[in-house]
């Protein structure tokens, strides 16, 4: 209330400053032009007196949209002054007191108690009792702590907890990428990027639902069926077998058909190094 008054009482100054100027230089103009009417009547060869147009309506500075602006802002719901003063603290990443924050996006939190509750409860911003910063779900400082930490979570992390630990932190992650320390997938179902460390010694476990469907899966027979399956998933075939077949068949190349091993049926001759899988033996041949 206090702002609008003041800005009002501000339009009300500008509207009679306005209008005292341009009474006073309509007055300088009219007594200008009577003036030189009465000087020489008679003498057509006198050098008449020059009269001046009225100068220019006074323009004042932009300080009314200024302070609409900043009084839009202030009225705006706390939920969009919140945003506001966060976008601020990612950007800047620096831990920045109200009066720099009601400078910098024109929020004052110290008056508006709601505002200055919300931001200090907020779990992305951390409040030291003067100071207000962006916190990030992990303090990463560089690629090294972001490899670290990758590192420890072997069955994968969602590439949104880590994404705003600092600001180059995704290039970082594609370096780490093709570097070949990391693999960077996307789930098909949730749409979330998830970073799983490239590391052999790394344990990962498998639930035993996950092992069932995946060996209950039947793949098609031709190459050329898989390399398609695999395109629909968005993922790209290493090999491209409708390719190579179509050269082959221009350089009139013919693909041979593997042979088939004969199967080498166990005699009781063969040393039995199995003997405690006793199913293997039921079809022994009974030459000698």
């Amino acid at each position: 209330m206090a702002l609008q008054e003041s800005l009002n009482k501000f339009k009300q100054q500008q509207e009679k400053c306005q209008s005292t100027l341009t009474s006073i230089a309509a007055r300088s103009s009219s007594s200008k032009s009577s003036h030189s009417h009465k000087a020489a009547p008679g003498n057509s060869s006198s050098v008449p007196a020059t009269i001046k147009a009225p100068s220019a309506a006074v323009k004042f500075s932009n300080d009314t949209e200024r302070l609409q602006h900043i009084n839009a802002i202030r009225k705006s719901p706390v939920g969009a002054q919140i945003k506001r003063v966060i976008d601020l603290l990612f950007e800047t990443r620096q831990a920045l007191t109200p009066e720099q924050i009601n400078e910098a996006c024109y929020v004052d939190i110290n008056g508006n108690k709601a505002v200055f509750d919300s931001l200090r409860n907020n779990h992305k911003v951390n409040y030291d009792g003067k100071r207000f910063s962006y916190k990030s779900k992990h303090d990463l400082k560089g690629k090294d702590q972001l490899l670290s930490l990758i590192r420890k979570f072997p069955e994968g992390l969602a590439v949104v907890d880590v994404k705003d630990s600092y600001p180059s932190v995704m290039d970082d992650l594609q370096a780490l990428k093709s570097a070949g320390q990391v693999w960077l997938l996307s789930n098909m179902d949730s749409q979330e990027d998830i970073v799983y460390p490239n590391d052999p010694k790394a344990v990962i476990k498998v639930d035993d639902d996950l092992k069932q469907l995946f060996r209950g899966i039947e793949l098609p027979r031709d190459m050329v069926d898989i390399e398609r399956d695999l395109q629909k998933n968005g993922m790209k075939p290493a090999t491209n077998t409708a390719q190579r077949r179509a050269m082959a068949q221009v350089h009139g190349i013919t693909a041979k058909p593997k042979p088939k091993k004969k199967q080498r049926e166990i005699s009781r001759r063969t040393k039995l190094t199995n003997a405690h899988l006793p199913e293997l033996f039921q079809n022994l041949n009974g030459t000698s």
